[in-house]
């Protein structure tokens, strides 16, 4: 592990653990301090004593915001002239055109044409140049970078960048000063950004927690390639969790997995949808199926809690309204 990291330029512990002291303060200065809830039916359905980290409710809605401020917040006065760009298929998104309006520079947000229309309309909404591409054929990084090339923008990576993992790592830290001691924390996975930052967290403040990604099954690049312990990627991820429809793991976040995470496991997506409709009926909160990821594992007994402190990353929130009726409408699947 030490040199696969050492070839693809994986920082030490040391050099991420100094990041991450100075991003909890710089993330802080901006980004809300999310609500942990609690809830005594979830508590009593799952035998567990359960505390949701509610980064749905987070500025834009979801966790992305941490990232890219942290990163966007730190450019100097030329790279902030020049703007950024980045590609997202939403959360990201939105998180770096926020960021980027916030602090008054210039932004270009590469997207998929099928990108959720909610999440096309908040990244114009906030102000950012929106570049639309068929998936078909076109890489999304390729077309960024060159944006990034002919305009002399800084690239803002979804996750691929330690500024970014960091920043991540934020809602972790926030999560574990606020409970206490946690038996297994549960994280949605897309390409691991949020998934290594909260690891890097654990292992920093909470070595005992057992840190567990979790993803869509129809998406599970990043299983495949933490068990048979080499980066692979899918052709495809047939999924409703867009936000984790992440064809590869990077390989820094590949390597960081491999560092600090215990498990990475999937979901179908039917439990995405049972748990969604638990979450928005008897918790009162709106999530995305990516934003679940965590909680679905428990309540299927993906990853057993029975007895257990727990810790859930509710990931976001910025959900397409009318997708969402059609999952929830009345049917008869159980979760087990």
């Amino acid at each position: 592990m030490g040199s696969y990291a050492e070839a693809h330029g994986v920082p030490d512990h040391a050099t991420l653990l100094a990041s991450f002291e100075a991003a909890r303060s710089r993330v802080a200065s901006a980004a809300h301090r999310t609500p942990v809830l609690r809830s005594s039916t979830l508590d009593t359905r799952l035998a567990a004593y359960v505390h949701l980290k509610c980064e749905n409710l987070q500025r834009m809605g979801a966790f992305k915001f941490r990232g890219a401020w942290n990163l966007v917040s730190q450019l100097g006065a030329v790279e902030r002239t020049r703007g950024v760009v980045a590609y997202s298929s939403g959360n990201h998104a939105q998180a770096v055109a926020l960021v980027a309006r916030t602090l008054g520079i210039p932004a270009v947000i590469v997207m998929p044409s099928s990108a959720p229309a909610p999440k096309l309309a908040a990244t114009r909404a906030y102000g950012a140049e929106v570049m639309l591409y068929d998936l078909l054929g076109v890489s999304r990084e390729g077309l960024a970078e060159q944006v990034a090339r002919d305009r002399g923008m800084t690239l803002v990576p979804p996750f691929d960048h330690p500024d970014i993992v960091v920043g991540q790592a934020t809602a972790a830290a926030e999560l574990f000063e606020e409970t206490g001691p946690l038996d297994v924390l549960l994280v949605p996975v897309g390409g691991a950004g949020l998934l290594s930052g909260c690891a890097l967290a654990a292992a920093v403040l909470q070595p005992r927690c057992r840190v567990v990604g979790v993803e869509p099954a129809g998406g599970d690049d990043a299983v495949r390639s933490f068990h048979s312990g080499h980066l692979q990627a899918i052709e495809h991820a047939d999924t409703i969790a867009d936000g984790a429809r992440t064809l590869s793991l990077s390989p820094l976040t590949f390597a960081l997995a491999q560092r600090y995470v215990h498990d990475i496991v999937s979901v179908p997506d039917a439990a995405l949808i049972e748990t969604m409709r638990f979450v928005w009926e008897r918790l009162k909160l709106v999530v995305e199926p990516t934003g679940v990821l965590g909680l679905a594992a428990a309540m299927t007994g993906v990853v057993p809690v029975r007895g257990s402190r727990v810790g859930v990353v509710i990931s976001g929130g910025n959900v397409d309204l009318g997708a969402a009726c059609a999952w929830l409408a009345p049917r008869d699947v159980p979760l087990r």
